[in-house]
């Protein structure tokens, strides 16, 4: 029992060590001489108590005792424990080391006896990451438990349970008195004056309310989204909190966004304060929802107990928009902490924010929507018989009808024009287009992006997809190309693509079979020059990025969608002239305007290409 213990903790360390995101607070536990009982909201497992106390010689924290919660069927504890190291309710950590060491760290929402071998008060300011709150209770036996009560002003244990009459009017309470002697066993005292003993955040308590069975732990259930708290990473953009009440009366429920403390030595430091939203009521004429940020505290009305309202689902939002405008890479560490209170002053639950500024790396498909196409309409000079007039010859001798203008105004049409855009923007900032990619697993499988089917796994070809762009003219190669400029709100990128006036695959004017459009000579011996039969096509494509709608939906896709307005311009290169002996092709361009929207679908940062 004792190994299932203790590699049990192991892997309980090693889970909450890996998902520490830099969300610090500091939990302050005013210890007595001797024996006493603290609960963690916080979570110190970054380090190892080695290091947090035994390398600290002004700590007088001489021992270290966890309450293991029951993990066996049937077991369970009728009176309140004394550690001993025989017993497998308690892993320990000593100072002396005279005792086997079964536990390294802290972890968080756990129960604990520890030692002052001093013979003062002392304050233990213990820094780590705030987590939600995790309540276990079993019926049979007692608890070993605290509750997430304000650290300041806490109610009084008759207040406190009165939302509970079972555990107002049928619990035991036991609680460590502290003082003992030097080297005496931890004694404990039930606690009988309920209306004037405090209910201490980070104190532990035995409870039992006989063979029944309790949930109440504080007037607002907190249930966050996950576990481990408001965690937004690179790519998440909102985020569901349920908040329900179980208590007889309406409560209102205050929302405040703190920032974090300093991150303890060799821990990741932020650079900022997570800018969250609120999401608020829904505009039904235009189907967007408003926000508040939380520059103030936000109130949350919560109605009796079983009636409607109250049980209620707030919505956060990350300003990813914001986030992104400010200096900085990506992977930037933001941080913040939500602390949500009653209007009892009963619960203070203490939630990690934590969001990493995004990358742009992967691949990015939408459409571009062609809304404006540039005319191209001449104006002729009229003569005295209302035909138009012939410009003065010119020095060949050939002589055209005088132009008097040429509108080239942009014209909207009268249905938008879509082009499908698939973009792949690698770790080296690399911003490729395509005209086909392939999204599947390789013969390793790996989960790839490649530009040839023959790079996945044959066996799993029905689980692949193909994205095309039938516009963008297709090569076999399908190397694509690079754009240049940022890839980034505020920032433009460019492509230039070329087809070739002989290139039988995608030029619009090549017709293979067709004897007067296939760029051959009569006798189909030669081939003839660019603009004999067909012109090359040159197109310049520019994206410009711009700031999404100021609605909390836009605001919160900052990783996950770009938009802004698109232009193209197409030119024709025709036939070579010689102009002041210089060979000058005849050329054409004409443009079109829309907008864009592009979705990230995938976050690989790699292409695969061969």
């Amino acid at each position: 029992m004792k190994t299932h213990l203790r590699h049990l903790l192991a892997a309980l360390l090693l889970f909450t060590a890996g998902n520490l995101h830099a969300q610090w607070v500091t939990q302050s536990i005013t210890l007595k001489p001797g024996w006493n009982s603290v609960y963690l909201f916080v979570d110190a497992s970054y380090t190892n108590l080695d290091t947090l106390i035994g390398a600290d010689p002004s700590n007088p924290i001489s021992e270290v005792w966890l309450w293991q919660p029951v993990i066996a069927p049937g077991r369970f504890i009728n009176d309140p424990a004394t550690p001993l190291p025989s017993n497998v309710d308690w892993a320990v950590w000593t100072r002396s080391g005279t005792v086997p060491t079964t536990i390294s760290g802290l972890l968080p929402n756990a129960a604990y006896l520890i030692r002052n071998n001093s013979g003062a008060n002392y304050t233990w300011n213990l820094v780590g990451q705030p987590v939600p709150p995790r309540n276990t209770w079993t019926a049979q036996g007692v608890n070993f438990i605290g509750f997430s009560t304000p650290a300041v002003n806490p109610p009084v244990f008759d207040n406190f349970l009165s939302p509970s009459p079972l555990l107002q009017n049928q619990s035991q309470i036991f609680f460590y008195p502290g003082g003992e002697a030097a080297n005496a066993a931890p004694t404990t005292r039930e606690l009988l004056a309920r209306f004037s003993t405090p209910v201490n955040r980070g104190q532990a308590y035995w409870i039992r309310a006989g063979n029944q069975y309790n949930s109440y732990f504080g007037p607002v259930l907190v249930t966050p989204q996950s576990a481990s708290g408001v965690r937004f990473g690179d790519t998440l953009g909102q985020y569901s909190i349920r908040l329900r009440n179980v208590t007889a009366g309406t409560l209102q429920v205050t929302t405040s966004l703190l920032p974090s403390a300093a991150a303890p030595a060799g821990q990741v430091a932020h650079v900022g304060l997570t800018p969250l939203l609120l999401r608020g009521p829904r505009n039904m004429t235009n189907l967007t929802y408003s926000f508040i940020n939380f520059s103030t505290p936000q109130v949350v009305t919560l109605a009796p107990q079983g009636q409607p309202g109250s049980d209620v689902e707030i919505i956060l939002g990350l300003n990813r928009q914001a986030m992104n405008a400010t200096p900085g890479n990506p992977g930037d560490l933001f941080a913040g902490v939500l602390r949500l209170t009653d209007s009892l002053g009963y619960s203070q639950t203490d939630l990690p924010v934590s969001a990493l500024r995004s990358s742009p790396a992967g691949l990015w498909v939408g459409n571009a929507n062609v809304t404006q196409v540039r005319a191209y309409l001449k104006s002729y000079q009229m003569g005295p018989d209302g035909k138009p007039a012939l410009a003065p010859a010119a020095a060949n001798g050939v002589a055209a009808y005088a132009v008097t203008n040429i509108d080239t105004s942009l014209t909207r049409v009268q249905s938008s024009f879509p082009l499908r855009l698939i973009y792949h923007v690698g770790t080296n900032s690399e911003i490729r287009l395509v005209q086909r990619i392939f999204s599947g697993t390789d013969r390793q499988t790996n989960d790839v992006l490649t530009t040839k089917e023959s790079l996945l796994d044959p066996t799993r070809l029905a689980t692949a997809r193909r994205i095309s762009a039938v516009h963008l003219p297709w090569s076999k190669l399908n190397a694509g190309w690079l754009a240049t400029g940022n890839f980034a709100q505020g920032q433009s990128i460019t492509n230039v693509i070329t087809m070739d006036y002989n290139d039988h695959a995608s030029n619009p004017f090549l017709h293979t079979y067709h004897p007067d459009h296939d760029n051959l000579n009569a006798t189909f011996n030669a081939l003839l020059p660019v603009g004999a039969e067909s012109f090359q096509l040159q197109r310049r494509m520019v994206l410009t990025f711009t700031a999404p709608p100021v609605d909390f939906t836009a605001l919160t896709e900052g990783s996950s969608k770009m938009l802004g307005t698109f232009a193209e311009e197409i030119t024709f290169i025709g036939r070579s002239r010689i102009v002041g002996n210089v060979p000058v092709n005849d050329t054409r361009t004409f443009s079109n305007v829309g907008d864009f929207e592009l979705q990230r679908v995938s976050t690989l940062p790699k292409l695969t290409t061969q």
